[in-house]
């Protein structure tokens, strides 16, 4: 049981908000129209899901500003700059495809540039090369997820023992 709670525990993931999953979801979640000040029929495109998106209350300030949008006509209609972050600004409206995304912090290589495998938001590593799960074990024994900087030193980690990370 404890193993279980473990398990769970470590798939738990914490958005970083850092947008770049957003800054091309322009095309994929349309605004139909304005229904009201801060409410909007909208689609998800991909899925052909219609839904209704109110701004989070406490994003609306944000939301006004269209500057960037303006500036990132690829970015999708909902996304704002909050300080050094990128928000959704319909985080608690958004589409199922939004809910349930989990970012790819880390796209590792061999030293001859062949796609290996990937490593999420939650530090998992997604391969089935064995040499690249098996020194991705030995750089999780000496770099715990929980440090502040744990994405960059993993990154740091797989560069020394001569694989591509982008």
């Amino acid at each position: 049981m404890q193993e279980n709670l473990h398990v769970l525990i470590s798939m738990t993931f914490t958005c970083r908000q850092c947008g770049t999953c957003c800054m091309y979801m322009g095309d994929y979640i349309a605004i139909e129209r304005q229904i009201g000040q801060f409410e909007f029929a909208c689609c998800s495109v991909s899925t052909d899901t219609h839904f209704l998106a109110s701004i989070d209350e406490d994003k609306r300030e944000i939301f006004s500003d269209t500057t960037f949008p303006d500036q990132h006509p690829s970015a999708c209609r909902f996304l704002r700059p909050d300080g050094n972050l990128l928000r959704c600004t319909i985080h608690r409206d958004s589409p199922v495809q939004c809910k349930f995304y989990r970012c790819v912090v880390i796209r590792v290589s061999d030293a001859a540039g062949n796609f290996l495998g990937t490593v999420t938001g939650t530090l998992a590593l997604h391969s089935d090369d064995a040499g690249l799960r098996l020194v991705w074990g030995e750089a999780k024994k000496h770099i715990p997820e929980s440090v502040p900087d744990a994405e960059e030193r993993l990154g740091r980690y797989l560069l020394e023992k001569g694989y591509r990370v982008e």
